[in-house]
């Protein structure tokens, strides 16, 4: 066996080493399956993006997917090769193009309807788009030298001016010119005075299909306006990327060495399973082909610090054994049984957000919910299998000497329950003075929460000066700037600390008016484009926004009510922790509220992880007590959930710890978006912490008390 489990280990380790080799330079010339070959978003690569709506309410299909035509030949026409146009919903087109560098250019010229002109030989137009009824690619498959053709219907007025035109021009070509660019010259062969036409001679039918969208195009009255666009510099792109891997790169050699401290032996096989962890993330987002966007890669770091919750469960299980004199192998054995139904329970409900936050985001934060849910099912592999094949090889090569793995010692057993109306007092002033905030400073003149511009509407503008700046200073040295070349009188600034960074937020600007201010900055602080990050929203997003947040948020709570209530049986579990998750997020809207923290795209995101993390630490709790009920005193609930909270308590403590270092850092080191999101998680990882303990299962104690009068008082001894 000894022979066995040392070959099972070098063949763990090999594996480990293979896959942190392929995430770091992939397979083949390609690097099929490496970091290089991860698809990276706009906000990494810098770019822009932009979701246009219809003017004209309820467009066909048809008059969709020609528009999407249509801009896709403008951004081929530009060598904007990589540009991807989609659908969006019923009426919106989103452009998402990597790379731009004159990405004002790009926004004030893609959505601009399209000229469609028929002309004579001397250049006189005889027909522009709007003379246009219909035009579609037709084929006939009797035919063979003539089988593809456009078949043109015109309108009452194009038709007298098509008789006019082919009567005249009999023998001669008629130019179709769309944007200035002639697309085709058919020969006219007779003079066509019914308003059909046919465009014969096509090669093939994507040709005939290509230039009868162009027709339809141009005959349609089918204008764009902007909603939402996003401008990201590459450079701003590559110091998000660098700062974001330089936090979970330390973040991650400061979990692995608390691990090794804390659980030794147990610890060392966990810092494998994690090292695997880490680069199994990376192929498959590379694999995939998923893309990694800034809140993308917060969810990859979010993620490795709750990775370590699953081997944390285990190992503490492991100690429990040990403490009551099992061998090692059984105690390796149940340890990993035992906390199973516990991780299991966690990550599924930690999942049910990400599915919800997937299904309800849009772009960056879709992003986030795809590498939030990789992580939890690749955690979950790891820690169940990777953790306890290098475990047990471990253990039967002869590293026997329990020590190694740490002996649980006798618990404490705290009085939490006792204590409730104290814990109750303490959430309830937090949430209280989160709740007066907002309506004092929605009457002092500003507004109830500190809305940006996804909630608001309105044009962001991120601009690297190089140097470190005061409020003061940007509004006397930006103000007199940004009236002159955008009109705008009242700009709000936020400033960044040691990025030499400043924000400026004003009402929606044109591209012309954006062009006219990135130019200026860079005049006045002699930088470049990369230096300029800009977005704007229309309020039409903004207020879908607010609508989505809301509703994301009771769709997730609902769905892990239900699966809680299924789980345990007991639906006394599933409304406590619902009402833990409330506090939560309470708990977090009073930071927003009283520190004012921007509202903005991060913030869906924010409270839906905060409502997986919260739950995952309340369903430890409570699988506890669930086990422990079938060993507890006749009616004696109180003291179950006071040993239950006791036995995890040192997990709950590491857990939040190690996740918490993880977000701290990110703060420290990440960029103004990641910072903006990373400060709310941060509370929310300490008050999911306090809820699992002094809120959720007192809760359940509380919802329990008639039961447990009535078992008392049946069995109360007759006097």
């Amino acid at each position: 066996m000894k022979g066995k489990s040392i070959l099972s280990l070098i063949l763990s380790l090999i594996v480990i080493a293979g896959s942190v080799l392929l995430a770091v330079f992939g397979i083949g010339s390609n690097k099929i399956g490496g970091a290089e070959k991860v698809n990276l978003g706009l906000d990494l690569a810098g770019g822009v993006s932009i979701t246009y709506t219809t003017v004209k309410e309820g467009p066909t299909d048809e008059e969709i997917e020609d528009t999407i035509y249509k801009l896709q030949k403008r951004t081929d026409d530009k060598n904007y090769t990589e540009a991807e146009i989609y659908r969006e919903g019923a009426n919106r087109i989103n452009v998402d193009i990597p790379g731009v560098k004159d990405a004002n250019k790009v926004l004030e010229e893609l959505g601009k309807p399209g000229n469609l002109q028929f002309t004579d030989p001397n250049g006189n137009v005889v027909l522009s788009g709007e003379d246009i009824k219909s035009a579609k690619a037709m084929e006939n498959k009797q035919q063979i030298t003539d089988r593809y053709n456009v078949a043109l219907e015109m309108n009452p007025s194009g038709k007298d001016k098509f008789a006019k035109a082919t009567t005249e021009f009999v023998g001669q070509q008629i130019a179709i010119v769309y944007d200035g660019n002639i697309i085709s010259q058919p020969l006219v062969n007779e003079p066509i005075t019914d308003g059909s036409a046919r465009i014969s001679h096509m090669r093939s039918l994507k040709e005939a299909s290509e230039l009868a969208a162009n027709i339809r195009i141009g005959a349609l009255p089918l204008e764009l306006k902007e909603l939402r666009s996003n401008v990201v510099g590459a450079k701003l792109g590559q110091e998000a990327i660098d700062s974001s891997i330089l936090a979970g790169l330390i973040g991650m050699i400061l979990i692995l060495a608390f691990m090794i401290i804390i659980y030794r032996v147990q610890g060392l096989a966990a810092s494998l399973a994690l090292v695997f962890y880490a680069a199994l993330d990376i192929i498959l987002i590379s694999l995939f082909d998923i893309t990694l966007t800034l809140p993308g890669i917060a969810g990859i770091i979010l993620s490795i610090g709750m990775a370590v919750d699953a081997n944390i469960i285990i190992f503490s299980r492991i100690k429990e054994e040990l403490a009551a004199e099992k061998t090692l192998r059984s105690a390796v054995k149940s340890g990993f049984k035992k906390a199973t139904s516990a991780i299991i329970d966690g990550n599924i409900t930690t999942l049910i957000a990400s599915i919800v936050l997937y299904i309800m985001g849009t772009g960056p934060i879709k992003g986030f919910a795809q590498t939030l849910a990789l992580g939890i099912i690749i955690s979950m592999f790891t820690a169940l299998f990777v953790t306890r094949i290098i475990l047990k090889s471990f253990v039967n090569m002869g590293i026997k000497n329990k020590a190694l793995y740490g002996i649980g010692k006798a618990r404490k057993i705290y009085s939490i329950v006792e204590r409730k109306r104290t814990w109750f007092t303490i959430s309830l002033v937090v949430i209280i003075i989160g709740l007066a905030a907002m309506p004092i400073f929605n009457a002092t003149g500003g507004s109830e929460l500190n809305y940006d511009i996804e909630f608001s509407g309105g044009t962001s503008t991120l601009v690297t000066i190089g140097r470190d700046m005061t409020l003061s200073e940007a509004q006397s040295e930006l103000s007199p700037i940004i009236e002159e070349v955008t009109g705008e009188k009242s700009p709000q600034y936020q400033t960044v600390r040691d990025k030499g960074q400043v924000i400026i937020k004003t009402a929606v600007l044109s591209a012309e008016q954006r062009n006219n201010l990135e130019s200026a900055l860079i005049e006045k602080y002699q930088i470049t484009t990369a230096d300029i990050e800009s977005e704007s929203i229309s309020a039409t997003i903004s207020s879908e926004m607010k609508r989505d947040a809301i509703i994301s948020i009771i769709v997730a709570a609902i769905c892990i009510l239900i699966y809680i209530t299924i789980r345990f049986r007991d639906y006394r579990f599933g409304v406590s922790a619902v009402i833990a998750l409330v506090h939560d997020i309470l708990i977090v809207l009073t930071v927003y509220a009283v520190f004012r923290v921007p509202v903005n795209n991060s913030f869906i995101a924010a409270m839906l992880t905060i409502v997986g993390y919260s739950i995952n630490d309340t369903i430890v709790v409570f699988d506890r007590v669930r086990e422990n009920q079938k060993m507890m005193k006749r009616g004696d609930f109180k003291g179950l959930v006071n040993r239950s909270i006791s036995q995890t308590l040192s997990r709950s403590i590491y857990t939040s710890l190690t996740t918490f270092v993880m977000v701290t850092i990110l703060y420290i080191l990440g960029v103004v978006s990641i910072r903006e999101f990373a400060l709310p998680l941060m509370v929310g990882v300490l008050s999911g912490t306090y809820s699992s303990i002094f809120i959720a299962s007192p809760l359940w104690h509380f919802f329990k008390r008639k039961e447990e009068y009535k078992i008392k008082k049946a069995h109360k001894p007759a006097k």
